[in-house]
């Protein structure tokens, strides 16, 4: 499991290592200039290429969705917000825009009572992005080695004693790091999303055409995929509603 980690968390850090692409950094910056002139089409073209480059970011995304709401399309707008949240799921800024553009949405959908304890342990593994805290663990790891060098070569009794226990206490931290990474990773995964793209939607009672009807939902909403069959997804609301509705009718975060 530990070693499992320890490549997802590769995974997040070396990308944001080789973004120095000079040529990525040029669509980037040109995406950014045409969205400054009001020119939010090209904006979204030239973040696009980015993408089609192989790169992604919270930034990048952020800034599709923000284009994406310029140009009147709220659903790929929460769909990019929805995708840089699960980059950075502490930034107060996609968490900001997610709420304001979840406003114009049709559909308004209270969200089902949720135990205290289970929604603060939620709130505290994504207060800082993998990303971060694969860097964190990383700095860690670092520190406390350095700092067992130390105790292995000075003949300083209290020194040998703080730095053995500086080491621990730092070990500690990052294998710490190291577990809530793991936990965010596990959460996204099992928390699979997706955002309504049709006007509207019949949700079913069961994966076939000739199903009863349970409720009618639009695009912009976002649901909880559960499973899926034959080109049929099973979704469930932020209410607790349940129900399946045609592949092609939402797109997954």
């Amino acid at each position: 499991m530990l070693k499992r980690v320890l490549y997802l968390l590769i995974a997040f850090v070396i990308p944001s290592i080789c973004f120095g692409n000079d040529n990525v950094q040029a669509l980037f910056a040109g995406g950014n200039a045409s969205y400054n002139k009001g020119q939010y089409k090209e904006a979204l073209t030239a973040y696009q290429k980015v993408f089609d480059a192989g790169y992604e970011s919270a930034a990048l995304y952020f800034n599709m969705g923000n284009a994406s709401f310029k140009t009147g399309d709220i659903p790929s707008a929460l769909l990019y917000y929805g995708k840089a949240h699960r980059l950075s799921p502490g930034d107060e800024d996609i968490n900001f825009n997610i709420r304001f553009v979840n406003l114009k949405t049709t559909d308004k959908i209270d969200e089902a009572p949720e135990f205290f304890v289970a929604k603060w342990w939620r709130g505290f593994i994504l207060v800082l992005s993998a990303n971060v805290l694969g860097w964190l663990s990383i700095l860690f790891v670092l520190l406390a080695s350095g700092i067992l060098i130390l105790y292995f070569f000075t003949t300083s009794v209290a020194i040998k004693k703080s730095s053995f226990y500086g080491a621990v206490i730092l070990f500690v931290f990052g294998a710490f790091t190291i577990f809530i990474a793991g936990m965010q990773v596990s959460y996204f995964n099992g928390h699979k999303e997706a955002i309504i793209f049709s006007p509207s939607v019949t949700v079913k009672s069961g994966p076939v055409d000739k199903a009863g009807t349970l409720f009618v939902i639009h695009d912009g909403t976002k649901v909880n995929v559960l499973d899926d069959s034959n080109g049929w997804i099973k979704i469930k609301l932020a209410n607790g509603n349940e129900g399946w509705i045609k592949m092609g009718d939402a797109k997954g975060i």
